[in-house]
């Protein structure tokens, strides 16, 4: 969770929450501290959502009933259709949220907010360019530079470029292992990978994944559907994120 002010106006980029460690007994979620927020919900323009993992919009609801809703939430597609699904667990409903398409820009207050398309482990993840009256301020969420991503969509390396040569006040960047040298393998090798390991196997297959990351769970179907399979998902999280990507277009599944 990120607070952007500029003479006290504040759009804030992202409200994760953690999950406890072994040594946290009793203890279900760790949310962010947001006491800083409590009383100013005039204050703020708008909250934007990078991607949809837990960890960047899980405590949403809870920042919401704490501080109030703010004019616009923004996000994309599959972010916006997750985080509603998720408010409406939480019997929240009538909140302004915004399907924002990367490129598209927005004014809020005194900011201007725009998504830039990035690659990464679920679907509909974007960097956040905010621009404000002392220069822009990037925020990149996770991303992987995926030259080769499942959907065909790698990260929008042009408009990052610009971006650049624009020139950045602040860039926050967030890349696991972007400290190690090499190049990350591509998210499409694995599904190769499935349909060689499914196509030796007989009986019943079984195979477990984040229920967020709908490219993993598209590449299970495609390589079954080749092998004349069935599949059945198990669990509601995954149930849920797989029919909200499919809906939008975003994931398939063979006739």
């Amino acid at each position: 969770m990120t607070v952007v002010e500029h003479d006290g106006r504040i759009v804030i980029v992202d409200t994760g929450l953690m999950f406890p460690t072994a040594e946290m007994l009793g203890i279900d979620l760790v949310l962010p501290d947001f006491s800083y927020l409590r009383g100013r919900i005039d204050d703020i323009e708008a909250i934007v959502l990078t991607h949809g993992h837990e960890d960047h919009v899980g405590a949403l609801p809870y920042v919401l009933r704490e501080i109030g809703v703010p004019p616009a939430i923004y996000g994309g597609r599959l972010t916006v259709g997750m985080v509603r699904s998720k408010l409406e667990e939480h019997k929240l409903r009538d909140v302004p949220l915004r399907d924002l398409r990367p490129g598209e820009r927005v004014g809020a207050g005194e900011f201007g907010i725009e998504l830039i398309h990035m690659s990464h482990s679920i679907p509909d993840a974007c960097a956040v360019a905010i621009t404000s009256p002392l220069g822009t301020i990037m925020i990149t969420g996770d991303y992987k530079f995926d030259q080769t991503p499942v959907d065909g969509r790698p990260a929008d390396f042009a408009r990052l470029a610009r971006l650049g040569d624009e020139g950045l006040l602040c860039l926050c960047g967030d890349s696991t292992n972007a400290d190690r040298p090499g190049v990350a393998t591509s998210e499409a090798s694995v599904g190769p990978a499935l349909l060689e390991a499914f196509s030796h196997c007989e009986g019943r297959i079984i195979v477990t994944c984040f229920a967020s990351n709908v490219h993993r769970v598209q590449q299970v179907v495609d390589a079954a559907g080749k092998l004349g399979r069935k599949v059945a998902l198990v669990g509601r999280s995954m149930r849920k994120n797989f029919n909200i990507a499919a809906n939008l277009g975003i994931a398939s599944v063979p006739d």
